[in-house]
């Protein structure tokens, strides 16, 4: 799937909390901090992890495809019930001396989720940065909050229970930068939900979501896009003006990727019916 350049989409935008965030770096150990504080740059900035980011809408996103069909959706670290982990390894010993076979058998293999996210086999197609913080947006503190531990006996506070953490707070803003390559159309459309359901403020981030934390808003600014496959020249041409440009710049061979989300969100739908089970509920209901 790599070893060829054949397309890279780059995303760039703005993540604004809508209600305060609290991503926690686990309890601290200093005498007089926060008991939970939250992830920080060096700088004592708050940053939101691209692994945070990724993996929540990596999860709404298995939720949806399940919903369709569980076997869209896979755990790919969940081999009690099954025989992939030694499948992979036979599989790799098999083909040792052929890469593209041993690709091709690993991309059967993987549910549907697993190509775009990757899984222990396969590397992900989609990059997410740590989101550092815009900072006319941060005043330059934090808010401290309580919490308690409640006993479900009493319903009261359970003793020695009480505890400070903090959070991040409304309105503080955090770039975003992602890229995508060697997609399928449906992949990218799959990306192109999970995007939506940040923007419209589906997706929460890291802890008390069930208190009202982490609501964020994405805005997207600019997606590039660049499709080189089988066009050996307009490789030539990108590369010519990637070594002549700035970062951020938008070069010649960029299209502009948001005039394809509804063919790329189209081909999604039409992938995920052509590739329904055939004993599968939904195809059913498709159908019919």
């Amino acid at each position: 799937m790599f070893d060829t350049f054949k397309n890279r989409l780059e995303i760039t935008g703005t993540l604004t909390t809508i209600t305060a965030l609290r991503i926690s770096a686990g309890r601290s150990s200093e005498p007089i901090a926060s008991d939970l504080p939250v992830i920080k740059d060096a700088l004592g900035q708050p940053l939101i992890p691209g692994s945070s980011f990724k993996g929540a809408m990596r999860s709404r996103l298995e939720s949806f495809l399940r919903g369709i069909d569980s076997s869209f959706a896979e755990d790919p670290t969940d081999f009690t019930s099954s025989t992939k982990n030694n499948y992979v390894k036979d599989l790799k010993e098999q083909h040792k001396d052929n890469d593209l076979d041993l690709t091709r058998k690993l991309i059967e293999m993987t549910d549907l989720i697993s190509r775009l996210f990757g899984s222990p086999w396969i590397a992900s197609k989609f990059q997410v940065r740590d989101l550092t913080v815009v900072p006319d947006t941060w005043f330059g503190q934090y808010q401290e909050r309580d919490g308690v531990a409640i006993d479900r006996d009493t319903e009261t506070a359970s003793d020695g229970k009480l505890y400070d953490f903090q959070v991040v707070p409304a309105g503080t803003q955090f770039e975003f930068r992602a890229v995508v390559e060697n997609a399928e159309d449906w992949e990218l459309g799959l990306l192109m939900i999970g995007l939506h359901q940040f923007e419209t403020e589906q997706i929460p981030l890291g802890g008390g979501r069930s208190r009202g934390l982490g609501v964020v808003k994405l805005e997207i600014d600019k997606m590039y896009w660049l499709d080189v496959n089988n066009k050996p020249e307009k490789l030539l041409t990108y590369l010519q003006e990637l070594v002549n440009s700035n970062l951020g710049d938008k070069l010649h061979s960029y299209q502009d990727g948001k005039e394809s989300k509804q063919k790329w969100t189209q081909s999604l739908i039409t992938y995920l019916t052509e590739n329904l089970p055939k004993n599968s509920t939904t195809t059913t209901h498709i159908q019919s």
